[in-house]
């Protein structure tokens, strides 16, 4: 299986298992490092790259992007603790999600984040709690399709997320009475792991004429003009990575059709600059056929990763130190529910003991788990620095 699926060699896959046990995460500070880089050498200058905090929240991952001169794009204040414990200057900080809590609010205009406002109250809260201007964004949720494999977004349709489009000039004439707060920005978060950089551009060119229509209509001047995240990874070897090239031209492409915008655009990236950096390492309990289906145990399961269940995808697999093999399994987990299952893969043949690697498991690994489910034991996430 493809190498770039893999961040860290068997031998070093053997070694972390020998000193911390299985299971356990390992996050490589390397490739953390190329993956940023590689994506923000081709971005015109006005392009700020925010990590999403939510594909992994680890703090030696966040202190490498800030070092790398990230932002960061929060939705919980957790999410703003572990920002705010790196020490940046104000303005390197986004707060996002449907349900913000005044204390929520309060957090972040004590720490100077730019709120990303999903509807009227989180409008009408900011302005009761503050006691001078404060500049936000504002979500909409788009009526052009939003591009996803699966219903993470939720599609054009209902959502709880934003301020649907068609009622965004309502809810300006309210915002119009506030006394503190003022809307300088947009943000529009319309794909998920796309790796198809002319329909990423296609979206960013459908948001950046949503905001120009907002502009001329509605009297909206836009400092920033947040395109969200859905920068796509590969899963399989047989998948095409994201044409970085062909994204920062495009990007270059979209600001000169549209000079009426001289401010800022932002990316949110999070599976993009952390899935690659990241290995789960866990063994194999025993081996079981049933009724002429192969099943490999695991250690661990959905309580580690849970993203095969919601996605239908599983994690790139291999065993270390037995090269390739083409045997079918079904890999379970140690859980007492059926629907605990990490894929159906080839694999050589198994045996208890046997040592397995997921890769590109940076991203929606851990932190998005049923890691309290059956009260299995938490696995370690293990930094292997090899950068700056």
């Amino acid at each position: 299986m493809s190498s770039s699926l893999f961040p860290l060699d068997d031998a070093t896959c053997r070694s972390l298992a020998e000193v911390h046990g299985t299971p356990c995460f390992a996050y490589s500070g390397a490739a953390a490092t190329a993956q940023f880089a590689s994506l923000h050498a081709v971005l015109p200058p006005r392009v700020r790259l925010a990590y999403a905090v939510k594909a992994n929240p680890h703090p030696d991952l966040l202190a490498r992007f800030a070092s790398l001169g990230a932002s960061f794009d929060c939705a919980s204040i957790g999410e703003l603790e572990r920002v705010e414990a790196l020490g940046l200057p104000p303005g390197r900080t986004f707060f996002a999600g449907p349900g913000k809590r005044k204390a929520e609010l309060r957090r972040a205009l004590a720490m100077g984040v730019r709120v990303q406002a999903e509807g009227f109250e989180d409008l009408a809260r900011l302005d009761a709690l503050a006691d001078r201007e404060v500049v936000v964004n504002l979500r909409v949720h788009p009526a052009f399709e939003v591009d996803e494999g699966n219903r993470i977004i939720g599609g054009s349709g209902p959502s709880a997320f934003g301020v649907d489009e068609e009622a965004v000039p309502a809810l300006l004439d309210r915002a119009a009475g506030l006394r503190h707060v003022r809307i300088r920005g947009l943000h529009v978060f319309a794909a998920s792991n796309q790796r198809d950089a002319a329909k990423l551009l296609a979206i960013h060119g459908a948001v950046l004429a949503l905001a120009k229509r907002l502009s001329e209509t509605e009297g909206l001047a836009f400092e920033q003009i947040d395109l969200g995240g859905g920068l796509g990874i590969p899963y399989a070897p047989d998948e095409t990575p994201l044409d970085l090239k062909a994204l920062g031209q495009g990007l270059s492409e979209l600001l000169a059709k549209h000079p009426w915008f001289q401010g800022e655009l932002i990316l949110e990236p999070g599976r993009f600059l952390a899935g690659p950096c990241g290995t789960y390492l866990t063994r194999v309990v025993r081996i079981k056929v049933s009724r002429g289906t192969r099943f490999a145990i695991l250690e661990g399961g959905i309580n580690h990763l849970i993203r095969p269940l919601l996605t239908g995808q599983a994690f790139p697999v291999k065993a270390v130190g037995k090269g390739e093999g083409s045997l079918p399994y079904t890999l379970a987990g140690p859980l007492c529910t059926s629907l605990d299952r990490l894929g159906e893969v080839r694999l050589p043949e198994l045996s208890a003991g046997d040592l397995l690697a997921f890769g590109t498991t940076g991203a929606y690994g851990l932190n998005e788990g049923m890691t309290h489910f059956l009260s299995h034991p938490v696995p370690p996430e293990i930094w292997v620095d090899g950068g700056p």
